[in-house]
């Protein structure tokens, strides 16, 4: 249409430029018009391509884009984040869901025997608690068993879990069936089985179950490590007994240590809910893989919070491997009881930056003390895995299997240096050592403590390796945490044995020395300010 306007034009043009000067400014303008008609005519043509009633664009794609040319700042159309979509969780439980069980415990009713060494005394301490404050004597009278103990109920619990084989091993929480003497597992599509116990590791919480089954669904097991903070996670459980639950979140945190635990599990912590009931079930990523078994909520409450956490997948996949194979779990440990190096411990000891986790203590003739490990080093990294936070190593040395020569890197003396260590296996019991308060202070200005020397008759009795107990504390020693009844080991990694030493070892010019202590049979560094 725009070449026949153009054409046209053209031979007007031609015939009325042989005419007058007004007749060739006339067609000149004739000319100037058509190549306007023309323009307008292409951009017509190309909107009518783009229209509404074109196939080339739904029309609801072309509202959305005249909406977003109309306002830039307009909010993305539902089902994207910035621009991205929201994750497909539906499809994902379809696909992962089979392979999440209900497990239902019930332990039968038992007699608690009573555990007072005298039980001929009818006025001992256990039933005299009870008869003072006006309540009857369990077990003396319906279903007796009289002075021998008293009888718990049979009781039910519900947890979680989720099949790891096809022909039956089910991973769930230690503390959903360490004392079941029935356990049922209940697939989604409501199929029954009895459940054996395979093992249980009270230690990291995990235990293994079989159902006798073939061909039956399973998890994929993903990579904890990989897991960042702000990461999509989704669990799948039986809250309060609601089977089949789904509920999803955010990873929190990793490597995450709880109060009151030994640091064998490095926690992946989140914001999921979970509920009791929840227990054992997994947690899992977008790819559809296992990453964690949800294990513990922090709450004020008894329910969730906003803060849950997960065992690490590998870290339970060890687990599992060594109970079914051996049905027991063994560990590797090094003989160190360790802290957390803050910046000021940084300062102490020249660290670049805070790092590593800080011997506190070497146990006399473990591992360490014979590998030559000494109190006051920083432990950076285990055979070539680094140590960022003390948190870390417990984890990593309990991998480890005994017997097993590991290389540690430690920071002594403002260098760093490889020692290598034969792990021995992690004890059942660590043994603890006390010390006691007894006479004469001394004072130690400039840290604000005020001491006396121990006799060799005390430190034998208190079993303990320093010579200086700390009777008042004032000012910095005060603000960094040190305590009266606390017996002081040494400053900055080394040894002091008199308040002659002390005080040399705290003349030295730093802004902050790291006192090493003994207090209720264990040791720990503080970190002094000197002001």
């Amino acid at each position: 249409m725009e070449s026949r306007l153009l054409n046209f034009a053209k031979s007007v043009r031609s015939t009325l430029a042989s005419s007058s000067p007004h007749s060739r400014g006339f067609a000149d303008m004739s000319l100037s018009v058509a190549r306007r008609l023309s323009l307008v005519a292409a951009v017509a043509i190309a909107v009518g391509a783009c229209s509404p009633q074109s196939s080339a664009a739904p029309q609801g794609q072309t509202a959305a884009i005249n909406a977003q040319v109309e306002n830039p700042t307009a909010t993305p159309p539902v089902g994207t984040l910035n621009g991205r979509a929201l994750p497909d969780f539906a499809t994902l439980v379809e696909q992962v869901g089979p392979a999440v069980v209900n497990v239902s415990v019930v332990e039968k009713a038992h007699v608690v025997r009573k555990r007072f060494s005298n039980e001929d005394d009818s006025d001992d301490q256990f039933e005299e608690f009870f008869r003072r404050f006006g309540i009857p004597v369990p077990d003396q009278g319906q279903g007796g068993g009289g002075r021998r103990g008293f009888e718990i109920p049979q009781r039910q619990g519900e947890g979680s879990g989720f099949i790891v084989s096809a022909d039956g091993y089910i991973l769930t929480n230690a503390h959903v069936v360490a004392d079941a003497d029935e356990v049922t597992v209940r697939m989604t599509d409501r199929r029954e089985y009895p459940a054996k116990v395979i093992g249980i590791d009270r230690r990291t919480d995990v235990a293994v179950i079989k159902i006798e089954g073939k061909n039956l669904p399973v998890v994929r097991i993903g990579d904890p490590s990989k897991l960042r903070p702000g990461e999509w996670v989704l669990a799948i459980g039986s809250p309060f007994t609601f089977e089949n639950s789904v509920t999803a979140g955010i990873v929190s945190a990793t490597g995450r240590s709880m109060p009151g635990e030994d640091g064998l599990v490095p926690f992946i912590q989140t914001d999921v809910a979970v509920n009791p009931g929840n227990s054992g079930g997994p947690l899992f990523n977008l790819s559809g893989e296992v990453v964690g078994i949800n294990s513990q909520i922090y709450s004020r409450s008894g329910g969730y919070m906003g803060i849950s956490f997960a065992i690490p997948i590998d870290v339970a996949n060890n687990v599992q491997t060594q109970l079914v194979s051996t049905g027991k779990v063994t560990r590797g440990r090094i003989g160190v009881q360790i802290q957390d190096v803050n910046a000021q411990f940084a300062d102490a000891f020249g660290l670049d930056r805070p790092r590593g986790a800080l011997v506190g203590q070497v146990i006399e003739d473990g591992p360490a003390a014979k590998g030559g490990i000494k109190t006051g080093d920083v432990i950076l990294s285990v055979d070539g895995r680094p140590v960022e936070r003390s948190t870390q190593l417990p984890s990593v040395v309990s991998a480890i299997k005994p017997g097993t020569t590991a290389k540690i890197e430690v920071w002594r003396d403002g260098a760093s240096k490889i020692v290598n260590v034969k792990v021995d296996e992690f004890p059942e019991e660590v043994r603890k050592v006390s010390n006691d308060n007894v006479e004469e202070p001394a004072k130690a200005d400039k840290l604000g403590l005020s001491v006396r020397p121990l006799g060799a008759d005390e430190r034998r009795s208190a079993e303990t390796e320093g010579y200086l107990l700390v009777e008042d504390v004032t000012g910095p020693a005060a603000q960094a945490g040190v305590r009266p009844g606390d017996v002081i080991l040494g400053i900055n990694g080394k040894m002091v044995k008199s308040l002659a030493e002390l005080k040399n070892a705290t003349g030295n010019g730093s802004k902050t020395v790291a006192i090493l202590l003994e207090r209720d049979g264990n040791q720990l560094f503080l970190p002094i300010r000197i002001s």
